[in-house]
This record gives structure tokens, C-alpha cells and sequence, in this order.
């Protein structure tokens, strides 16, 4: 795996990014949180693009908000049941990919259970990747999600003093949150 995001079309990793592109992800989460609360709850931002989620792992929560947030900036949304697609008989990540991308998809959302595996979809996909978490490596999504929670609840992140509890080793989130919090200024302490 690259060390950085592959390129600015894909979000692969928070590892790599600057603290100026975690800041415009967290004003974007913002404007996103103004156009759920609007009376339509939607706009056109992404009318004529294709977002499918291709999650190899089981999840709802993840998996559901991520079509949510395509459908109220106006996106086409297609989700891949695992189980009962070619996958299931052995299809690569790549060929799925391929297959994804004819059929029109702009952006995946991709949660595996190898680490890694978002990269490889990256290489092969000239739309956007964006990773939903893969292995025990990362979860750039939930990352951002924590850093803006953090600073609507208590209006800052620089200076914070932040504990981490439970099996940080094995939780991609953990990895996530201690590299962006560290760059957003953070203190943490791991437990």
C-alpha cells in the first residue's frame, strides 16, 4: 500500500493527508449537515453520477449512510450483495471493479476485510474510491465522522486530550482516528 491516498479523486487512508484537506473535509461535512436539515434534504450536487457500495464485510450502519449521503446530494445508488453476486463464486476485486465502472458507477464505496484492498480498486478505477474500511488498516471514513463530532460537541480539536480504549491493535478506526487527531493537533492516549 502507498503511503498516501492514491490520488485526490480517491479517499483511501487519512495517513498522508494534510491538516488543510482534513479541515475541507470536515467544512464539507458541515455544508452536508446544512443540506440534510434543509426542508427537501437533498440537492443535485451529484444528479447524473452513480455511487455503488461494495461492501465485502457485513454492515448496515456504514453501508446505509454512505447511500443515504449519495441519494440527498442526488446520486443514482446501487448496492452489491456479496452473497448473492458473481463474488460469490469467485469473482476478483479487480473484475468486479471493471465490471462496476461499464456499468456506469463513478464512485465505490468499499469495505473489505483485507487490508489493502481499496488500493487495488484505486488502480483499476478511474472513478473515485472511497474506503469504508479495510482489515485491521484503516477507516478514513469513520476518522472524519469522529474529528467532526468532536469539534461540533466541544468546538475545537487542537489542544484536546484524547483516550482511545479497547483493542487498539486490531481496530482500523483506532489507526484512523489516532493519525488524524494527532495531525488536527490532538493529544492522545491510547488504553
Amino acid at each position: 500500500m502507498p503511503s498516501t491516498p492514491a490520488s485526490g479523486r480517491h479517499l483511501l487512508d487519512v495517513a498522508g493527508l494534510g491538516w488543510a484537506e482534513l479541515s475541507n473535509y470536515l467544512r464539507a461535512a458541515d455544508a452536508a449537515r446544512r443540506i440534510l436539515a434543509s426542508p427537501s434534504g437533498r440537492v443535485d450536487a451529484l444528479q447524473g453520477s452513480t455511487v455503488t457500495t461494495l461492501f465485502y464485510e457485513a454492515s448496515t450502519r456504514t453501508r446505509i449512510s454512505f447511500e443515504s449521503a449519495a441519494k440527498a446530494l442526488g446520486a443514482n445508488v446501487n448496492s452489491v450483495a456479496v452473497a448473492g453476486s458473481s463474488i460469490g463464486k469467485g469473482e476478483s476485486l479487480v473484475d468486479t471493479v471493471k465490471t462496476l465502472r461499464a456499468l456506469g458507477s463513478h464512485a465505490i464505496v468499499v469495505r473489505h476485510e483485507r487490508a489493502g484492498a481499496p488500493w487495488l480498486a484505486a488502480r483499476v478505477f478511474d472513478g473515485s474510491i472511497v474506503n469504508a474500511g479495510d482489515g485491521w488498516h484503516a477507516h478514513p471514513t469513520q476518522a472524519l465522522l469522529d474529528l467532526y463530532t468532536m469539534q461540533e460537541e466541544l468546538g475545537r480539536i487542537e489542544g484536546l486530550h484524547v483516550a482511545i480504549v479497547g483493542d487498539v491493535l486490531h481496530s482500523r478506526v483506532a489507526r484512523s482516528d489516532i493519525q488524524a487527531l494527532l495531525l488536527m493537533g490532538a493529544h492522545v492516549t491510547l488504553v
